[in-house]
């Protein structure tokens, strides 16, 4: 899987010729992006050594069973893993990237909430915002394969990498049990969340 693949059905979307192919597009792109940024993080953390096949399913419903993990939570886990941060690894592109994927999200999450925005955005708008997402996703695709050799896109995220990787990042998770605190610690939305002391 590949990001042109990934996209594919948001242009299909896209290009409906319907009233709603606008918000239809937007939204399913932003889902794509998010479950991108999911999957590189749980990538990364799969390339610490103490995991395994076997663990797999542990890994996933530590993440299932840990409410209020979203967008901004995985890029706080994968830069306190990674030795360069996921900004370092973009470059200058991210604070605008950033700042078009984050309003991108509360646009989605108010239109999914039956809300108004008070952006008043069209169709063409909201394809324009497509186009934002998709360039975000892009970066990220670069900076992860660049990183771990991993986009986010391609299928199965709990596999190994290189085996060298994981003697790279600047924290180990060396069990289920330290996944599941670092979770809490890095990942779990809170109001004035703050690096955990010691860090």
């Amino acid at each position: 899987m590949s990001i042109e693949n990934e996209f594919a059905t948001v242009d299909l979307v896209a290009n409906a010729g319907v009233a709603t192919s606008g918000i239809d597009a937007f939204a399913l792109s932003v889902i794509k992006a998010e479950r991108q940024i999911r999957r590189l993080f749980t990538h990364i953390v799969f390339q610490c050594p103490a995991f395994t096949r076997v663990d797999i399913p542990d890994l996933r419903n530590a993440l299932w069973e840990r409410k209020r993990c979203y967008f901004e939570g995985f890029v706080r886990g994968i830069d306190a893993i990674l030795p360069v941060s996921l900004e370092q690894l973009v470059g200058v592109p991210y604070p605008p990237l950033r700042d078009g994927i984050d309003n991108a999200i509360e646009v989605r999450n108010k239109v999914f909430h039956g809300q108004l925005t008070n952006q008043c955005l069209g169709q063409s708008d909201l394809l324009a915002r497509v186009g934002e997402v998709r360039a975000w996703c892009q970066a990220v695709s670069s900076a992860g394969l660049q990183a771990v050799s991993y986009d986010g896109f391609q299928r199965n995220s709990f596999r190994k990498g290189g085996s060298d990787l994981a003697g790279t990042f600047k924290r180990q998770l060396p069990s289920v049990a330290e996944y599941r605190r670092f979770l809490a610690d890095w990942v779990v939305r809170r109001d004035g969340w703050q690096p955990p002391a010691g860090w």
